[in-house]
């Protein structure tokens, strides 16, 4: 085995990564239950000489992978669920269930990471350490990888000798439609946000609409505590540590000559520190209480955690940037200059484990990267060339980390 020879080994895989990418994007599955997608991966691996651990509390894998020689484990991720979406593709192997879409490209990942065991398995004596491939369910707000580490994912076991083999470093890769397909990109620190979610029942009290002086109108009140959020994000937080807050529902009432006695705003907290994170939890709070207060109102803000600030370790980012260089070509790598707004549960990962996510691009060929769909919409699609990157790259990184040098 040698590090050159994993770009062939990776296109010799491409009719069983697409194979499996298929049949998964028309069988697609939401949350942390997916029997159909849980039971497709095992066939997958079938024959392969990996310990499988079946998690309970999800349809999560893991499958461990022992090498001929000792060493540390290194972990690769790819996530299985999809997303409650229509699809309106038109793609011939498109969704069969109605209303749940491979919008994200977990599809992809889920097959590129099952053709990396496949290569990573052929070579087997010649690895010096362990390979874990964690299959994920519930990556889209269902906190599968939470679910998983709750569940002794990183708890691997000694080697036969008794030699430990603790997990020293974790990869993972994300495709999207709206970078180049082959072209990937990363950071070091923060890469993708915290998410947050928001509930405000703004209390007052109803009336006839033609008498709001014997009511205390909370429709007003919500829509002042909206602007005085924003103004709250422009002024008291860092521009150097950006947040952003947005509502996204907004209900009340029953009928148009109703002043209701509650409304109820609804919204996101995007952050890339734990810092900021807690100052505009804090700030969210006072506003919205004291807002209502200055009108005789009530308000109940209630905040509901998400997945936190995904962050790549300094040095884990810039290996893999260099490993990747090396392997597809220092033109095709792009050090991402600013995270990203979106979040993403390997976060939970991240927070214990040095480690890094890079993204891949997937644009089809017939797309400009620029007006393509985007990830989680009805019409996104992905360039399947760009899946023999990804296995090479998950191939390429489990190797460097190992301490395989050519």
């Amino acid at each position: 085995m040698t590090l050159d020879t994993l770009h062939d080994e990776a296109l010799e895989l491409q009719g069983d990564s697409v194979a499996l990418r298929r049949a998964l994007h028309e069988r697609p599955e939401v949350g942390n239950d997916l029997p159909i997608t849980r039971e497709s991966v095992l066939e997958s691996l079938d024959g392969l000489p990996l310990d499988l651990t079946l998690h309970e509390t999800t349809s999560g894998i893991s499958a461990l992978l022992t090498g001929g020689k000792p060493g540390p484990t290194v972990l690769l991720r790819g996530d299985m669920d999809a997303l409650p979406l229509h699809e309106d593709t038109g793609l011939d192997f498109g969704s069969r269930h109605d209303g749940q879409m491979h919008a994200c490209g977990h599809d992809t990942h889920t097959a590129m990471l099952s053709s990396a065991a496949k290569l990573l398995s052929a070579h087997q004596d010649d690895i010096p350490g362990r390979v874990l491939f964690m299959f994920q369910p519930g990556e889209e707000g269902h906190h599968g990888a939470k679910y998983m580490l709750e569940e002794g994912l990183l708890d691997v076991p000694a080697l036969a000798d008794g030699t430990e083999s603790p997990v020293t470093g974790a990869f993972a890769l994300h495709i999207t439609s709206t970078i180049p397909t082959g072209v990937v990109a990363t950071k070091g620190g923060p890469i993708l946000a915290s998410a947050d979610e928001f509930v405000i029942r703004v209390l007052g009290s109803g009336g006839h609409a033609s008498a709001p002086f014997h009511a205390i109108d909370p429709v007003p009140i919500a829509c002042e505590i909206v602007i005085a959020l924003q103004t709250m994000i422009t002024r008291r937080i860092d521009t150097f540590d950006p947040a952003v807050v947005t509502v996204g529902q907004i209900h009340a009432g029953t009928k148009n000559n109703i002043i209701p006695p509650v409304a109820e705003i609804n919204g996101t907290i995007r952050t890339f520190s734990e810092r900021t994170r807690s100052q505009v939890h804090d700030n969210l709070r006072r506003v919205a209480e004291k807002v209502a207060e200055a009108h005789g109102a009530t308000a109940e803000p209630e905040i509901r955690y998400g997945y936190p600030v995904t962050s790549n370790n300094h040095e884990f980012a810039q290996f893999t940037l260099e490993a990747a260089r090396d392997a597809i070509g220092y033109e095709r790598v792009v050090p991402l200059p600013n995270p990203v707004m979106a979040a993403e549960d390997f976060s939970y990962v991240l927070n214990e484990v040095p480690g890094s996510m890079m993204f891949l691009g997937g644009t089809p060929p017939d797309r400009d990267p620029r007006t393509a769909p985007a990830n989680h919409s009805n019409l996104v699609t992905f360039d399947e060339d760009a899946m023999s990157t990804g296995v090479e790259l998950y191939a390429q990184m489990a190797l460097r980390h190992l301490g395989v040098t050519a």
